[in-house]
């Protein structure tokens, strides 16, 4: 079995435990084994069923009740087991859904690092960062004294700063890219590289289990 999920930029794959991502402009392969997808993407998801007719569509297997208007696929897998949690995934935008007592009540999307990093850029060369300059410790309780602390203290403190007043009491749990570089700025936090995958899984496996 061959679980995929289509993004905004990729196609990731997860193959006999294996990971393998295509940029969207790339050419889909080709999959004998059987393919479940999510994906928020119309025209890639017709791409990905023009080579591979048998891919089923997971979003039909899903119940998730929400409130939330427009909410993608791949974040209500995200959240599908939790019960009371703030749930990140950390991608080429940044959602954050927050549930409580089983309920999704909502959430709010920052954007991805790498959009953060290009807007500074083009404003100036000056305020220029990447993401090697997360590995330093700046000291978020200070206000910086030169410009590229103060670039990455403005950016963090955007991110941190909302996510810190609706996880009160709650479990913070990071995906995506850039999910394990932030998470280490939350002490109630747990990083999980597959959870997307890992809940397709269990989705999957609810489905096709004797009634």
């Amino acid at each position: 079995m061959i679980l995929c999920d289509i993004g905004n930029t990729t196609y990731h794959f997860l193959v006999k435990g294996k990971h393998k991502k295509y940029f969207l402009d790339e050419k889909v392969p080709k999959f004998d084994e059987e393919i479940y997808f999510v994906s928020v993407n119309e025209k890639a998801t017709k791409k990905l069923l023009k080579k591979n007719p048998h891919a089923k569509n997971l979003a039909s297997f899903i119940d998730f009740k929400t409130s939330y208007i427009g909410l993608g696929v791949d974040r209500a897998v995200a959240c599908y087991f939790e019960e009371n949690a703030v749930v990140i995934d950390a991608g080429s935008a940044i959602t954050v859904d927050i549930i409580e007592d089983k309920k999704h009540i909502g959430g709010f999307i920052f954007l991805g690092l790498n959009s953060f990093f290009k807007a500074y850029k083009n404003i100036s060369k000056k305020l220029e960062i990447s993401k090697s300059d997360f590995e330093k410790n700046i000291n978020l309780d200070k206000i910086p004294l030169q410009t590229k602390d103060a670039v990455f203290f403005a950016l963090l403190k955007s991110i941190i700063l909302p996510i810190k007043e609706v996880s009160l009491n709650k479990n913070i749990i990071f995906t995506g890219g850039d999910g394990e570089l932030l998470s280490k700025y939350f002490e109630n936090s747990v990083y999980k590289k597959d959870l997307i995958f890992e809940n397709m899984k269990r989705i999957i496996d609810a489905n096709n289990s004797p009634s």
